[in-house]
């Protein structure tokens, strides 16, 4: 396993795991900021300007679609993290509220939170775990 996978691994799932439980004992505040923001169209474009950056640089540096699990889903998270930034950079600000909207974010945000928890267990496990090359 590369070491860019590994460090990419760890950064990843402690932060997922790190968010994920902020949000799950904050549910109230975490639901009302992201309501706060998505009526903030210039503190979004931020936003998307940041996660661009970093999915950019996840899938220049990281675009490796072989050698096992872990390495796919680090992948998979640079693109999915790139293509959100851009959705949130082009998208009018009404259409990110319905999209919000549909993916029913206040009723399934628990969720939510459990998967980027799994997720980032997964991937800090993993990381840590493994033996770069």
């Amino acid at each position: 396993m590369s070491p860019r996978t590994v460090f990419l691994s760890k950064l990843i799932g402690l932060y997922c795991i790190l968010v994920a439980l902020s949000m799950m004992t904050r549910r109230q505040a975490t639901v009302e900021t992201v309501t706060a923001l998505l009526q903030n169209p210039p503190m979004m474009w931020i936003l998307g300007v940041i996660a661009l950056v970093a999915g950019l640089a996840m899938v220049l540096a990281h675009n490796i679609w072989s050698g096992g699990a872990l390495s796919v889903i680090v992948t998979l998270v640079g693109w999915i993290t790139l293509i959100r930034s851009l959705l949130v950079l082009f998208l009018p600000p009404e259409m990110e509220t319905r999209l919000l909207q549909q993916l029913h974010y206040q009723q399934l945000f628990y969720l939510y939170g459990v998967f980027s928890l799994v997720l980032g267990v997964y991937l800090t496990y993993n990381g840590f775990s493994s033996r770069s090359q």
